[in-house]
């Protein structure tokens, strides 16, 4: 199929409405889409690290803590992996989270599944695959988040900027996780300022925000801290969410 066609299809199958709801959503505080690279640019230490990282801050009682202090006490989280525009796939289907043991169990899932490498790096498909997880997926969320974490910057798929503001447009807030690294991608000078891009070319909607990891050891930081904040919905200096950014540093 050709890229512009290709692109088309997928503004189509985004949508700018809502999809409707099934008629017995369960409502929750959040509904989070985890959608992590796996291109080969990620190699099976640092993306064994990505994983430890995920289920290190799943299981973290500070992230237990900010899930039951929410209006509805649970969340409901999905946990992608993605690569070139025509690779995303479902690792962990929608799954409610609402205390230690259902966090233990979605962490020993990820920690399960076989560890799989593609080409290419597209941002653009993964969101578009993720965003369509939110259409008639059993839950209703008072916040939609996807929570896209990678090494690299878009170059597989249709164009990243307006992927972004299609999905946006969709109540949906775009938060990110650049890793930094000082290893050359494929060739390539090291992406040093792939913070940047991420903030002005990945995230978007209400809220958004990025957290870098400063190298993949310095993953589960940064995805602790990231959680914290997406899970609270509060921005920095707003009473605990304050005090649970700074003992996740």
């Amino acid at each position: 199929m050709r890229l512009t066609s290709w692109f088309s299809t997928a503004l189509v199958g985004l949508g700018l409405a809502v999809a409707a709801l099934p008629a017995q959503a369960l409502e929750v505080d959040l509904e989070l889409v985890l959608a992590v690279d796996v291109s080969r640019s990620v190699d099976d230490e640092e993306a064994q690290l990505q994983r430890e990282g995920y289920m290190q801050a799943l299981t973290d009682k500070r992230i237990i803590d900010a899930i039951k202090s929410g209006a509805l006490g649970r969340i409901a989280v999905t946990y992608v992996e993605w690569a070139g525009s025509q690779w995303q796939q479902t690792i962990i289907d929608w799954t409610v989270i609402d205390g230690p043991d259902t966090a233990k169990a979605f962490a020993l899932k990820i920690n399960e599944a076989p560890r799989v490498a593609e080409m290419w790096t597209s941002i653009s498909g993964a969101l578009i695959y993720s965003a369509a997880k939110f259409d008639n997926n059993g839950y209703e969320g008072k916040r939609r988040v996807i929570d896209v974490s990678g090494d690299g910057r878009n170059n597989s798929g249709p164009d990243l900027a307006g992927i972004r503001d299609a999905v946006v447009a969709r109540g949906i807030v775009i938060n990110g996780l650049p890793i930094m690294s000082e290893r050359p991608n494929f060739g390539r000078p090291p992406e040093r300022d792939l913070d940047i891009y991420y903030e002005q070319t990945v995230i978007g909607g209400p809220g958004s925000f990025m957290v870098p990891a400063h190298d993949f050891p310095d993953f589960a930081r940064a995805v602790r801290t990231k959680l914290i904040k997406e899970i609270s919905g509060l921005p920095y200096g707003d009473g605990v969410d304050t005090a649970q950014m700074q003992n996740a540093r």
